[in-house]
């Protein structure tokens, strides 16, 4: 088996375990009170992030995932993600606060990595609006 095929079976193993995930988020969220659309919402943003994001270039779990959400939000989503705006970039971080805050409960996280996470939203979101107010700036050569 060469690189490419490990990766791809790495990965459908991973999708396999992420529906199962998905499923379950969907039932915490439900528990929670949220709205039938709303938590439709928060899971397909965080569908997204877990089946495309994460297995983009590696094979990486879900669960192993809290701590890329800057390079996602910040990079990956507005070039990406052709629904990528302003908006679409605080609810993803919305439904991956969510969504880890889920994934700790569960104990696939720590209390450490959360912490990192909501830190990391916190501070680096003026810079991911930023960025995506660059990048549909028709003026600007180079969003840079």
């Amino acid at each position: 088996m060469n690189e490419y095929e490990k990766w791809e079976k790495d990965c459908e193993i991973i999708r396999q375990k992420n529906e199962k995930i998905l499923d379950d988020f969907a039932e915490w969220l439900e528990k929670s009170g949220l709205k039938d659309t709303t938590i439709n919402r928060h899971c397909r943003n965080v569908d997204f992030y877990i089946n495309d994001f994460l297995l983009y270039e590696d094979a990486i779990p879900a669960k192993d995932g809290a701590l890329s959400i800057g390079m996602f939000l910040g990079h990956w989503f507005i070039r990406k993600a052709m629904w990528s705006s302003v908006a679409a970039i605080k609810q993803n971080a919305a439904s991956l606060k969510k969504f880890y805050q889920f994934m700790l409960e569960r104990n696939e996280i720590d209390v450490d990595e959360f912490a990192e996470l909501k830190k990391t939203i916190k501070e680096d979101m003026p810079d991911w609006l930023n960025s995506m107010k660059r990048y549909d700036d028709i003026d600007l050569d180079d969003m840079y």
